[in-house]
Parts: C-alpha cells; structure tokens; sequence
C-alpha cells in the first residue's frame, strides 16, 4: 500500500468530497433507499455548505489519495467528552476501489486519530440493510443498539455500531 496516502481534509478540499460523495453515494444507497430519498439526503448532507457547516461544528474530514488520485474519505467528531466516545460520521470509497483493503486502511486510519484525541470508543452507524455492516463486524465493530433517524419526511433506519479502541 505504498503509493497511498491519508490527509486531513480543509475547506479547500469540499470540491473534492462533493465529487467522491456524488460517486460514491447512490450506489451505496440505489438498492436501499428511493431516488427520491437519497437525493433529499445528498442535498442536505453534501451541498458546499453543509460540508463546511460540519467542518466547523467539529467534524474533521480525511482524504485517501492514491498518489495525487482521490479515492475516498472518512469524517470522525466527538460524540461524548465525558465517555471519550467519538463517532465515525462517514466512510466512502469510489465503488471500483472497494474490496481492496482501503477500507480498512481509511477505518484504521480515523480510529488511530481518535485514539491519539484520547478517545476510547468509535461508534458509527449503517443502514440495517447496508452490505459494509459486515466489513464493519470483521473490523471489530459490533451492534450497540438500533437507531431510527428523521431526515426531512424520510427515516434512516440504522445500527450504532461500536469499538473499543
């Protein structure tokens, strides 16, 4: 994995997760959710704006490169001070560049951040219907609870999976 790379993300960046999220996010989601509801999201979640509202409320974004090629990206914040709990936000790879280990490399990545911030546990959370929650298990994660979660007049319906780091 030499000619790869991870980096923190900055405003500047948001062009590029724009482009990795619209090439990423429906085919994540075309077989779980409708046109209709994974456009509402993407627009809430990915316009210039919203990326950056989430940079500065405390997410902090990472970017794979393979060499100068943008490949994928991860955000992490603080979920719970007092627990040391942090949460992975997102995860996503370019379709044709999953199934490689990158993943991984971006997961372990983002959980080593955390680590060093002091934290001690990384909750995220997938669709109940999402493939990665089994790339999710064989990296350590497992179910904490279930969680449905209103977006707009949508529902996602998720696992809160959890890692002691």
């Amino acid at each position: 994995m030499n000619n790869y790379s991870i980096r923190t993300a900055t405003i500047a960046d948001i062009p590029t997760i724009k482009k990795l999220a619209e090439a990423t996010w429906e085919p994540t989601y075309k077989t779980i959710l409708t046109k209709e509801q994974i456009d509402y999201m993407f627009e809430v979640i990915y316009t210039s704006k919203a990326l950056e509202n989430q940079m500065q409320d405390g997410q902090t974004f990472l970017l794979l490169f393979e060499e100068e090629i943008p490949l994928g990206f991860a955000s992490y914040s603080l979920k719970d001070a007092d627990a040391n709990v942090y949460k992975l936000n997102k995860i996503y790879l370019l379709p044709g560049r999953q199934g490689k280990g990158l993943g991984k490399l971006l997961l372990t990545y983002a959980e080593n951040e955390v680590r060093q911030l002091g934290g001690t546990i990384l909750d995220l959370n997938v669709n109940k219907f999402n493939k990665a929650k089994q790339f999710y298990e064989t990296c350590g994660y497992h179910v904490h609870h279930e969680e449905d979660i209103p977006i707009g007049s949508y529902w996602m319906n998720d696992y809160v999976m959890r890692k002691e780091l």
